[in-house]
């Protein structure tokens, strides 16, 4: 079963309304899409099965073009005034049955004067219409779509568009950590290249005691610590102590005994 009936006039905008047909069946699926002539299969009475079609649908997109109400039939009198005309029967169709009808102005097509409308069409001049450029044709056709996935719970339910488009940003999401990991072990061989010696500990964001390539014993616990470093010339400099060392740090300073001028 169709859920949208694109109805259209032959002889004013054909083509705009095989373009519509077209690409909504290829964002819901042609079985949704009726379009009498890809829908009607060979053989079958094309009259039954439009009245079938339209009673059966839930959206009938009316596509009118400047010259709609303007084609004559062979006897010289508007194809809109004669009740067989089908243009006027599926619409009117559709506005008995409460079913959901927009008329798609395309190109530069005026809003519909309800004067040139025979009197059961009247109620199309009523209703919200949408435009159709072949200038903007993609965007168009997307807005279109967006709006009939949205009124119509059925179509979006197989809105390939929307499915595909959900499929790309969980693909995207799922790249994403993939990329964190692979710079967090960058940085971490990078720190475990330049760090050299020492002791303590590396860990998460590097919080603790590092001590590089230490020359004596040093206590990073708590307690007292005792150094007594040599130092060269006359004691000066600093001893630093990291870590969490809580407790007295006693140093002692020797000075190294000078030669005698006797060794000259």
């Amino acid at each position: 079963m169709p859920d949208v009936f694109v109805n259209y006039r032959t002889g004013d905008e054909e083509s705009a309304a095989t373009m519509i047909a077209r690409e909504l069946a290829r964002r819901f699926g042609g079985e949704r899409i009726f379009f009498a002539s890809n829908s009607i299969e060979l053989g079958h009475r094309f009259p039954a099965e439009l009245v079938r079609a339209v009673e059966e649908c839930q959206a009938l997109l009316a596509v009118i073009g400047p010259r709609w109400a303007e084609v004559h039939r062979s006897d010289g009198r508007p194809a809109l005034e004669a009740p067989q005309d089908w243009t006027r029967r599926e619409i009117q169709t559709a506005l008995d049955r409460g079913i959901l009808v927009i008329p798609l102005l395309v190109g530069k097509t005026t809003r519909i004067d309800p004067s040139l409308l025979p009197d059961d069409l009247r109620e199309l001049a009523d209703c919200q219409y949408r435009r159709f450029d072949h200038r903007n044709a993609e965007s168009d056709l997307a807005t279109l779509g967006d709006a009939l996935a949205r009124l119509l719970p059925e179509l979006g339910a197989v809105d390939r568009d929307a499915r595909a488009g959900q499929d790309r940003a969980e693909t995207k999401a799922r790249k994403k950590p993939t990329q964190g990991a692979e710079h967090t072990t960058m940085r971490t061989r990078d720190v475990e290249q330049r760090v050299r010696g020492g002791i303590g500990n590396l860990n998460g964001d590097l919080s603790g005691t590092f001590v590089n390539e230490p020359q004596g014993p040093v206590n990073t616990g708590r307690g007292h610590q005792y150094n007594a470093p040599h130092f060269q010339g006359d004691n000066t400099g600093v001893q630093f102590t990291a870590g969490d060392n809580s407790g007295t740090v006693h140093q002692r300073f020797e000075r190294e005994s000078r030669r005698s001028d006797d060794g000259r």
